[in-house]
């Protein structure tokens, strides 16, 4: 009889833990969840609340080989994740494979390190059924949700659509602040900078640079100021310095990881889950999962030596933190690395990257704060009451810098921080103007989320836990309702005005405004479900219910609500609402919008959601003549797209001549702008305008597309028409009736010498 079963989430974890444990103990997976809720059971009544679960069918045989292990077992281990979702994961492991719960040993541990399992085995527990409780409560209530108010939406919106509690206002998030940057009127102003220069003793000149303390709303007043500066006595009228600590931040949590990797790095949100979910299921870091920014009294003690070991005493000051935002769950550790002495590991390039950024944070927040001096002079105008102020920092003593620096969002450089050091002056000293510049700018309106951002919003409203932001992130851009886009800036003028000894000059220069990279945008489809969410179901969508929900959680994990008696109240509010919004008659589909009338036909123009996407509508389903419709390009907005610009949609397609006997057309579809020849299509280059191409440029992009088809088509065999040689963007490879096979490196030079028996023999290897 096998004494021990050990069973776990994932195989990478069971693995590790394996390597800890003797022979007594046989580590096996569940591979997560072997538990899935009905569909059908999802609805409350009076008396019960008994939602049903099944077994995938993919699950199956895993849990036939689970069973057939624990009985052989004399003891069952738990070692799931210590959240609510890895307590449920052993609760469902409990229920399927009929365990006593009392006699089944729950361990749990934040760390993948020998010491921490030994230690878990020497004081394991039964199962938390209020963790359980909490966890069921956020599944069924997502699931009610996302079940109930999908089918409204298919019938409404659009087939195919999604709500859910926590990405549904995600999106309003982005779609809100979409709207405040359409609704921002920017405003001129003038940054006024001047170089001074002071006399060194050896008789060379020192350059002092210098801001104006205000900024000027017109040219007028920008001359009228320059104007008196001509003749005016610049004199260091005032020089302040001042102390200054800088404090590193407190270790990482999951969302202050999620924002500092997307800065650093540049790594998505599910990215860094991921490789953080790889780190810790190899033993490298603490659990990922996490809202807490406690160490332990082992960390401290071991960063501590090593900050002694590689940059001195000096630099070592111990900090405990303590976790203060509401809802934290469970008395988890800060992410840090496991070995605080290990400063490498071995492992892919985005694990090494990944791991070293936790390693400085981990460090930097155990060392001394930086000491800077900040020097602040002003700087009089004799002929004016404006004044010029220079800043300038010194590092006394570098203390945590000397390792780690925070990122803050849409300034990765740390400018701020970044501070130049000024020459020596002294109070009455006189100086030498030589440029006074001043800069025409616009005020810059709010800027678009990025995934990090996103995530800090989230959290600061209290909405969704560290094991939704990245789920909550992904499905979002999944469904098409927020695409992270590239937004083109577009060119603008800006004056540069400058007093050099008596003359002022005037220059015009050109500069890209506007541009954002990688930044989330709602797309139409997600701006009309957040409206239409938004009018009928308001309170679902309300930021303080969403957040109220997640605290709702916390009391049920705490024991102090039933989640049954929650499940019931929400559910006696939403349902109603639900089909009285199912049921409701409308003239107009969500979305869809009058722009005018269309002067060739007198008939009414729209723009809505149609089945496959944005489109535009000449005429209505009641006319006589079948309305017109013209697929919306990704370029135009539902929201703001002008009759103009809709009809010029109507010009397609349009036949640009012949080419080998057959026609060549011009057309748009769901991917954009096309060529149209002998039923080949054709992609248009995105510079390429589908209404002035001509007939030239359609046949070269026709040809073009042929030799690349050549060029992709290394080989054919007589023995069977549906295998063929290909080369792809990775080099050859096999397609064999609809599948792709993976062809060795070490045939690739040959991939047009294989024979059909060769070709066979890896095709059914795989």
């Amino acid at each position: 009889m096998q004494k021990n079963l050990v069973i776990v989430e994932s195989p990478a974890k069971a693995k590790t833990i394996e390597k800890f444990l003797g022979e007594d103990y046989k580590v096996m997976s569940s591979y997560g969840h072997i538990r899935d809720l009905k569909k059908k059971e999802l609805s409350i009544n009076d008396t019960t609340l008994e939602p049903e679960y099944e077994i995938p069918d993919e699950k199956k045989k895993l849990v036939s080989e689970l069973k057939n292990q624990a009985k052989k077992a004399g003891q069952v281990w738990l070692a799931s994740d210590e959240d609510r979702e890895g307590e449920a994961i052993s609760w469902h492991l409990c229920e399927v494979l009929g365990l006593d719960e009392e006699k089944t040993k729950r361990i749990v541990f934040h760390e993948i390190t020998k010491p921490a399992i030994l230690d878990a085995i020497e004081h394991p527990r039964t199962l938390d059924m209020n963790l359980v409780n909490a966890q069921q409560a956020r599944r069924v209530l997502d699931r009610l949700v996302g079940f109930k108010l999908s089918p409204v939406l298919w019938r409404k919106v659009k087939p195919a659509l999604s709500a859910g509690r926590v990405q549904s206002v995600a999106v309003r998030l982005i779609v809100e602040r979409e709207r405040e940057i359409q609704a921002f009127k920017s405003e001129t102003y003038y940054n006024v900078s001047g170089v001074f220069a002071i006399a060194n003793p050896d008789g060379s000149m020192t350059e002092v640079k210098a801001t104006l303390g205000q900024r000027f709303k017109t040219e007028e007043e920008v001359m009228a100021f320059l104007n008196k500066c001509k003749d005016a006595t610049f004199t260091v009228e005032a020089i302040q310095k001042k102390p200054m600590k800088r404090t590193p931040a407190p270790p990482f949590t999951t969302s202050t990881l999620q924002q500092e990797a997307a800065r650093k790095l540049g790594y998505t949100v599910s990215q860094t889950m991921m490789v953080a979910q790889h780190l810790y299921e190899n033993g490298r870091i603490t659990y990922m999962r996490t809202d807490s920014v406690n160490l332990s009294s082992l960390c401290i003690n071991a960063t501590k030596e090593e900050i002694g070991q590689l940059y001195g005493e000096q630099y070592s000051k111990v900090r405990k933190y303590h976790t203060s935002s509401k809802g934290a769950q469970e008395a988890h550790e800060a992410i840090r690395p496991t070995y605080m002495d290990q400063t490498t590991i071995e492992g892919t390039v985005q694990e090494k990257r990944l791991y070293d950024l936790i390693w400085k944070r981990t460090l930097a927040c155990q060392m001394t704060d930086a000491e800077i001096e900040k020097t602040t002079v002003t700087i009089s105008i004799s002929t004016s009451d404006e004044q010029f102020v220079a800043s300038g920092e010194v590092v006394k003593f570098d203390g945590f810098l000397k390792v780690y620096r925070e990122s803050v969002d849409d300034d990765d450089d740390n400018k701020d921080e970044q501070g130049h050091i000024l020459p020596p002056l002294k109070k009455g000293m006189e100086l030498t103007r030589r440029d006074i510049v001043a800069t025409e700018r616009n005020s810059q309106g709010p800027q678009r989320y990025t995934e990090a951002s996103l995530v800090h919003k989230l959290e600061e409203l209290g909405i969704g836990r560290p094991s939704t932001y990245a789920p909550t992130i992904s499905t979002i851009q999944q469904r098409e309702y927020v695409v992270k886009g590239d937004k083109k800036g577009e060119e603008h003028n800006y004056a540069i005005i400058t007093l050099r000894g008596k003359q002022i000059s005037q220059k015009q220069r050109t500069e890209m405004t506007g541009a954002d990279k990688g930044k989330l945008m709602p797309t139409d489809i997600g701006t009309v479900v957040n409206d239409f969410l938004m009018e009928h179901f308001p309170t679902i969508m309300d930021y303080n219910f969403t957040a109220k929900v997640e605290q709702d959680f916390d009391k049920i994990a705490e024991g102090k609500v039933l989640w049954d008696k929650m499940m019931k109240r929400f559910y006696k509010d939403f349902e109603p609402v639900v089909e009285t919004t199912m049921n409701a008659r409308s003239e107009h589909k969500a979305g869809e919008r009058q722009l005018g009338i269309d002067p060739k036909s007198g008939k009414p123009v729209f723009v809505k959601i149609g089945r496959f996407g944005p489109l535009v509508q000449i005429g209505s389903a009641e006319d006589e003549e079948k309305p017109q419709f013209a697929h919306l390009p990704k370029e135009l907005s539902l929201e703001t797209v002008t009759l103009e610009q809709a009809l010029e949609l109507f010009k397609l397609p349009r036949m640009l001549g012949q080419f080998e006997g057959e026609p060549v057309t011009i057309g748009t579809g769901r991917f954009g702008a096309y060529v149209l020849h002998k039923k080949v299509y054709t992609s248009l280059p995105k510079d390429a305008d589908p209404l002035t191409i001509g007939i030239a440029d359609a046949v070269k992009l026709i040809e073009d597309k042929r030799k690349q088809e050549a060029q992709k088509l290394l080989k054919t065999f007589k023995e069977d028409s549906k295998l063929t040689v290909l080369n792809g963007r990775y080099g050859p490879y096999l397609a064999y009736d609809g599948t792709n096979y993976r062809l060795p490196k070490n045939l690739h030079e040959k991939a047009r010498e294989l024979t059909y028996d060769e070709c066979m023999k890896i095709i059914n290897k795989n």
